[in-house]
């Protein structure tokens, strides 16, 4: 009996005259530290012995163990059938009253109160799966496990853990098929892939069990490659092949491999022709048949020929193959930028494969070449309209016609002049570059204006060259009238009244006057910084305005400079000797409208000589010279307008003529 201030149940059990604290019962201190038990002892026919007990609690740590697992049901662990061997199920974790956590569990000792289960209880509380992990059911299995933990003060506490095995979820192993034929052509060399099998499954893992000793062939454990293991000769073999959980080795299953090792046509398709090289314009039309091959197998039949077309994604997307046939799929535009890209031309290779194994094949390479064909009519420039001053001196640019041309190349046009320059056009443009230049004499009173027809050319359009295309266009080109006012004495007015009579007049401005226009000089460079070449004799006009002169041609390297009318020559590295022709323009008028002379200068130079002095060593050494100029000036005659243009005219109707001649023999 047990007495106290406590209203809790009895925490004491008596058996076997030994008092013992019930299990799950907590003692604490505080809310009750003294307990007073009554013992009852009696033997039959004898008086009833009574004494009192006195348990005392005083406060302390205490061992306990968590309270599902120490519970009276104990705690619960639910795993699956399939789990490892040798898994961490459950963990033992006891602590100290008070809320202290228990030392390391290396200063408690675990112990199995049952001995009959297949689980392992490590020395850190772990209860580990059986080492041969469980048997599969399709039923749950239940353990129970009874364990006690004790520190090294001799405190215990003890629990049960009720594991629960639950039937397996995982996939058995099995195969799609039972047996399965494979066709391996004779000749295949030693570790090439023959086959792969494949069983669905958990940890799959695979074996040959028949032949015991494979001599053929081997399979990857893990893959399920079959290889082969040297080079193979005709034969049939047949492979009995398991698949097998690797964690579960009991759970596996088989199937069966017919290997056929056939003989084989090591011959390939033979196609003509063995190359295609071909020629088409660019206006060819899709679907065109550009060659069609005529290929046979080793038994001369075309029945099991397979063609493909192989090569740039450019070419196979302008090509295609239907059947035997190489035809066009799209427009061929020569006119574009991805058609000069490939430079005109395609490279494919026709592939020709002959059904069976191993597949033979025969390669044809093919190269297509596009040709230009002139399809578009060149094009006239919108308003071309030129304006030009009628003092403008002989070769002065006027404009340039800009035409245009759809075709490849663009924009490579002739230009000529209907009528040829002369006294009612006095004109001359440029064949290459459509420039208009002044040939004549321009007078503002007689033509305002000019109208000239140009006549556009293509050229480089087309194979054939008598296929070009022309187109004329009217161009018109102003005559501007420069004047200004001078009188008797030379002086320039403050301002003048048109309607009365005034000693100023209206004359047209005068370009200036150089002798001679054309000069050829010849001088040898010198080493000095400078040469002086030749100084120009112009006069300007009679009020005595400074002339201004400039290099406007012919001056590409630099080598002459202007200083007032004298040219200079500086000297470079020059080791051959060269001609320059240099146009000197000078002009004295001031006014955004100037009238100007253009002096042609040709000049030889010629580099100064460098000798090797005649000697027994390596050295060598350079004379020097003195700079040597020598000045030749000849006298030019130069025709008027007139005969210029009637020579022209005439020399052109003479080639006409020998031309219609030499045609019509």
């Amino acid at each position: 009996r047990e007495q106290g201030r406590s209203p809790q149940a009895p925490h004491w059990t008596l058996s076997l005259r030994q008092v013992t604290l019930r299990a799950g019962a907590e003692l604490n201190a505080r809310r009750m530290n003294q307990y007073t038990l009554t013992l009852r002892a009696a033997c039959p026919s004898e008086v009833v012995v009574e004494e009192q007990l006195f348990v005392q609690v005083t406060s302390g740590q205490v061992l306990r163990c968590d309270t599902p697992f120490a519970s009276v049901g104990g705690d619960v662990v639910r795993v699956l059938a399939d789990v490892a061997p040798r898994t961490a199920l459950y963990a033992v974790l006891p602590q100290r009253l008070g809320g202290l956590t228990f030392p390391p569990p290396i200063s408690l000792q675990f112990r199995l109160r049952n001995h009959d289960t297949p689980f392992t209880l490590t020395r850190r509380g772990l209860v580990l799966a059986p080492a041969s992990g469980f048997s599969p059911s399709k039923d749950t299995q239940m353990f129970r496990l009874e364990i006690e933990v004790i520190d090294r003060d001799g405190q215990n506490c003890s629990g049960v853990v009720r594991v629960e095995v639950l039937p397996s979820q995982r996939s058995r192993v099995t195969f799609p098929e039972p047996q399965r034929a494979v066709m391996v052509p004779e000749g295949t060399g030693p570790l090439e892939v023959v086959t792969q099998v494949r069983a669905s499954g958990e940890n799959v893992h695979y074996r040959i069990l028949a032949p015991a000793a494979p001599a053929l062939f081997t399979i990857n454990e893990v893959t399920g490659e079959i290889r082969s293991t040297r080079r193979l000769e005709v034969a049939h073999e047949h492979l009995l092949i398991q698949a097998y959980n690797a964690l579960h080795p009991e759970e596996h299953a088989t199937t069966t491999v017919n290997v056929t090792v056939q003989a084989t046509d090591r011959q390939a398709p033979s196609c003509v022709p063995a190359i295609s090289v071909s020629q088409v314009p660019e206006t060819v039309a899709p679907g065109s048949t550009l060659v069609t091959l005529r290929c046979t197998d080793s038994t001369g039949t075309e029945r099991r020929l397979r063609y493909t077309l192989e090569g740039p994604p450019i070419s196979r997307s302008r090509f295609r193959m239907e059947g035997p046939r190489l035809q066009v799929n799209t427009t061929l535009d020569y006119d574009s930028e991805a058609m000069a890209t490939v430079g005109f031309q395609f490279t494919a290779t026709i592939v020709v494969t002959a059904e069976g194994q191993p597949p033979r094949s025969t390669r044809m390479p093919v190269l297509v070449t596009v040709t230009p064909v002139n399809e578009f009519t060149p094009a006239c420039p919108n308003g071309a309209t030129f304006t030009v001053s009628e003092t403008a001196a002989f070769g002065s640019a006027v404009g340039r016609v800009a035409g245009t041309d759809r075709d490849y190349p663009p924009d490579s046009l002739e230009y000529s002049l209907e009528g040829g320059p002369g006294p009612a056009q006095p004109f001359s443009i440029d064949r290459h570059t459509g420039e208009i230049r002044v040939v004549g004499a321009l007078d503002s009173q007689q033509h305002k204006s000019y109208r000239l027809t140009v006549r556009l050319t293509d050229t480089h359009n087309d194979l054939d060259p008598a296929k070009r295309r022309s187109r004329l266009c009217d161009v018109t080109v102003r005559v501007r009238v420069q004047t200004r006012w001078v009188n008797s004495s030379g002086c320039k007015p403050h301002g003048y009244h048109t309607a009365s009579p005034h000693p100023w007049q209206a004359v047209p401005d005068q370009a200036p006057l150089c002798t001679p226009e054309v000069q050829e000089l010849w001088i040898t460079a010198g080493s000095g910084s400078r040469q002086p070449v030749t100084s120009l004799a112009c006069q300007g006009s009679p009020d005595g305005t400074a002339l201004t002169y400039a290099i406007t041609g012919g001056n590409e390297d630099e080598h002459f400079r202007l200083e007032r009318n004298t040219i200079f020559y500086f000297p470079g590295d020059l080791a051959e000797p060269r001609t320059f022709v240099l146009l000197v323009e000078v002009w004295g008028s001031s006014s955004a409208t100037r009238r100007s002379t253009v002096v042609g200068l040709v000049v030889h130079i010629t580099p100064r000589s460098t000798t090797v002095a005649p000697t027994t060593t390596t050295q060598h050494r350079t004379l020097q010279k003195e700079p040597l100029v020598v000045t030749r000036t000849e006298a030019v005659w130069r025709p008027p307008a007139w005969f210029v243009a009637v020579l022209t005219i005439s020399g052109t109707l003479l080639l006409a003529v020998l031309g219609c001649v030499s045609r019509s023999l």
